[in-house]
């Protein structure tokens, strides 16, 4: 028959996701609530996000947050982004991570987000959200734009891995390990993938997962899938030649990730006020559920007249 998840049911071959995450990225928040560069009001546009992640799923495992948390590392901007976030991760249940980006400064970071001592160490840490390791890297290099792990982080990202975690391990990270076809990006990529590439090989690594291109994108790194949600404040114009590719305050979208025994689905989640249609609804998967398998082919896949 129909399993009853929550709020949800099940009527296909999938046993339900044991964990849901929310990815969200790039949300590029500045001191006072000011404007991105006088044309993106980025907390009016994470506050919309904020609000399409309330409806999607009202016990989410955890908010990753994929770094470039504030644009210009303002202590003030990080107390703003904690005030704008934990409200809705407490009403949800949801742990928040933060993951530091090259727009983010680790002092004001740590201090602001993370109530440790303002340094410049790496901004790391390890989760354990019911047996789903999430260990969240530090790419940023500080005085600079584009990525980097030092010999350091490796050894210690080994260290984690050595051992498997029951539901596998997921990486959160904001330099994405694959290219990009636009050539700024290219400049500002994450280095040392190799060195990176031979700790994650062979280990229980399931994904990963990423920011900074400010476009949704998806690849394979050393075996593993690699999703990286598109940003909060501005995305990348990618319907341009690469070359003129530039900022736009539309398609913001952050994504939705299950995790099932046997594969992950990232559902990039389009933050919109869009007219949308009302044929689906609670009351239609409540009928749904309370037919057979058999009666649900014949009520909605067969073609009329066949």
């Amino acid at each position: 028959m129909s399993a009853a998840i929550g709020d949800a049911y099940t009527f296909g071959r999938h046993a339900p996701a044991s964990h849901v995450l929310i990815h969200v990225s790039d949300p590029h928040f500045l001191a006072g609530g000011a404007s991105l560069g006088g044309r993106y009001d980025v907390e009016a546009n994470f506050a919309r996000t904020l609000e399409a992640i309330r409806a999607v799923h009202p016990h989410p495992t955890a908010i990753v947050v994929t770094g470039d948390l504030a644009d210009l590392g303002e202590p003030d901007a990080y107390r703003r982004l904690r005030a704008s976030v934990e409200p809705v991760a407490e009403e949800l249940g949801a742990p928040i991570v933060w993951v530091a980006g090259n727009h983010d400064e680790r002092p004001a970071l740590r201090a602001g987000l993370l109530d440790l001592e303002p340094t410049e160490e790496p901004v790391t840490g390890v989760w354990d959200l019911g047996g789903l390791r999430l260990v969240a890297l530090d790419t940023s290099v500080p005085g600079w734009h584009h990525g980097d792990l030092d010999a350091g982080q490796l050894s210690w990202l080994a260290d984690q891995l050595a051992r498997p975690a029951p539901h596998g391990t997921l990486l959160a990270m904001h330099h994405p390990p694959l290219p990009s076809h636009l050539p700024l990006f290219d400049i500002l990529e994450l280095r040392h993938q190799d060195e990176l590439a031979d700790v994650i090989r062979g280990s229980d690594v399931r994904g990963i997962l990423a920011g900074h291109l400010h476009y949704s994108s998806h690849g394979m790194f050393a075996g593993v899938p690699v999703s990286v949600a598109s940003a909060t404040c501005y995305t990348m114009n990618v319907a341009r030649p690469a070359a003129e590719v530039n900022g736009m305050d539309a398609a913001q979208a952050f994504q939705m990730v299950h995790v099932y025994p046997d594969t992950i689905t990232h559902t990039v989640v389009p933050v919109t006020d869009a007219v949308t249609g009302d044929y689906f609804s609670e009351a239609w998967v409540e009928r749904m559920s309370k037919l057979s398998p058999e009666g649900r082919l014949e009520a909605f896949s067969r073609k009329p007249g066949r």
